[in-house]
């Protein structure tokens, strides 16, 4: 799904414009966004946490020429789901 299509399904469901949805739709996605910066997860019950986590420096190989390079230490964002979620998802 992409964020035109869930933007498309909150303005359908709610009664809201396209413009309205999408202004929703940012304000949650930057919501969590910031949490992530400041606080380094957020927790949505029932649907899942995500979290930064550290990346290590690595050692890694250029594809085209085979050369080893290494790959710098970053931060990454990891998302857990949580149970209701897991269960939505073997049900089908």
């Amino acid at each position: 799904m992409s964020k035109a299509v869930l933007v498309g399904l909150v303005a359908e469901k709610h009664g809201l414009t396209k413009a309205e949805a999408s202004e929703i739709v940012n304000t949650v996605l930057s919501g969590i966004q910031s949490a992530l910066v400041s606080q380094g997860s957020i927790s949505l019950v029932g649907f899942g946490v995500f979290s930064v986590v550290d990346r290590a420096a690595r050692n890694g190989r250029n594809p085209n020429t085979g050369e080893p390079v290494t790959v710098a230490a970053r931060k990454a964002v990891r998302f857990t789901p949580g149970e209701p979620l897991k269960r939505a998802v073997n049900a089908q």
